[in-house]
């Protein structure tokens, strides 16, 4: 429960509910978004975020451009199973160059303040150590979701400039899942 479904609608339709309602194997929504002067129409996907639905990676993770990792910052077993969440998208996605995948990293609920397990300096060296974006956002409050989409944007649009490929040739960004069981331990508290 990080709050990807949340994230990506309050993104795609501008509204925000606080009901939760499990992913079932994926969904996806589409946003034209113009940035630095190109329109790119993005196709952002929410997996979801149980094991028995990682079968389905392999199809919807290939041709990706950027994944989103969500984890909840209230969460410090959402936080500790980023590392496995990423690897596994790794593997499904089977990139050309995965030390150089674009991964944007959000720590979500942050209005949250008082029940906080993850800090944001924890979550930050850890994205440094990884080579990764990191955003902090709130959807409840409307948080940098706007920001979070347009750095994954960036990096896309960075990664199809540096392979030399038309936008319109891959045009999906990822929500990939942030909640699992722990793959690692955490040295944050």
């Amino acid at each position: 429960r990080a709050g990807k479904s949340a994230l990506m609608n309050l993104y795609v339709f501008k509204r925000y509910t606080n009901s939760y309602k499990a992913t079932i194997g994926a969904d996806f929504l589409i946003r034209d978004v113009t940035l630095d002067g190109k329109k790119v129409t993005m196709q952002v996907w929410d997996t979801a975020g149980t094991e028995r639905f990682q079968s389905l990676g392999s199809v919807l993770y290939r041709g990706t451009d950027c994944c989103i990792l969500v984890f909840d910052v209230t969460s410090e077993a959402s936080f500790r199973a980023l590392d496995g969440w990423r690897k596994e998208f790794l593997l499904q996605a089977d990139p050309r160059d995965p030390d150089s995948f674009p991964f944007v990293v959000i720590g979500n609920k942050v209005d949250l303040s008082s029940s906080r397990e993850v800090s944001t300096e924890c979550a930050e060296n850890w994205c440094e150590a990884h080579k990764l974006s990191y955003i902090e956002t709130s959807v409840k409050e409307a948080l940098n979701v706007e920001e979070a989409f347009r750095d994954c944007v960036r990096l896309s649009l960075k990664r199809l400039k540096s392979k030399d490929q038309p936008v319109a040739q891959s045009d999906h960004i990822q929500i990939s899942p942030g909640d699992a069981k722990p793959q690692e331990p955490c040295a944050c508290s």
